[in-house]
């Protein structure tokens, strides 16, 4: 279901400016982590608050959605998150090369349709890019419910030479639940009872 368009939503974005991105990322010893499609920005808040002595960015590239995570952060005070207001087709725009410890991938839209491949986060065009921007040994996290698309990512990450590990195909009943943050989205689908699907490719 579309979001209802937020009321004075430019604004409200302006009034939280200051946690935009507005400089280029460039490698240095404390290389942030990316959540690519923040959403309404719970994870990132919880990761923030957890390691505050680690630098966070959150992507997002629907503006009444990053409205919300922006309006979060600034609530709870979050000075190591910065945002982008943008789409992950464009991320050299923003980072150079290897500058990002880590991407998160959380609950990305599937694209199920036929045809549609291509627009799925895991596919071979946009690991091309996050290859550009990791680290030597940076590593993707990819959370889902969907089995299809779990299924793809495992073959075009393994295709593109990543290495794999952490695979589970139900982190909520697994070892690996206890350090797990959750994001709005799979709160709500493994409380009705949906297995969450995780793994961690490395470069």
């Amino acid at each position: 279901m579309r979001m209802r368009k937020k009321k004075h939503g430019a604004e409200r974005i302006a009034a939280c400016s200051e946690l935009f991105l507005t400089e280029r990322i460039t490698p240095s010893e404390n290389p942030p982590e990316l959540e690519i499609g923040c959403g309404k920005g719970a994870f990132i808040l919880e990761c923030a608050k957890r390691f505050p002595e680690r630098r966070f960015i959150a992507m997002e590239r629907i503006s009444d959605v990053i409205l919300i995570a922006a309006e979060k952060l600034k609530a709870e005070q979050i000075q190591n998150v910065r945002l982008i207001n943008g789409d992950a087709a464009r991320l050299p725009e923003y980072f150079d090369p290897r500058s990002i410890g880590r991407i998160y991938l959380n609950f990305s839209d599937p694209w199920p349709k036929k045809g549609y491949s291509k627009r799925r986060l895991t596919h071979a065009g946009f690991l091309a890019l996050y290859k550009q921007i990791l680290l030597p040994g940076g590593e993707i996290i990819l959370k889902t419910d969907n089995e299809g698309l779990f299924d793809f990512s495992l073959e075009q990450f393994s295709e593109a030479g990543f290495e794999l590990s952490g695979l589970t195909r139900d982190l909520h009943h697994s070892e690996l639940a206890a350090d797990n943050i959750m994001t709005e989205y799979e709160r709500n689908f493994s409380e009705k009872g949906f297995p969450i699907h995780r793994v961690i490719a490395r470069i």
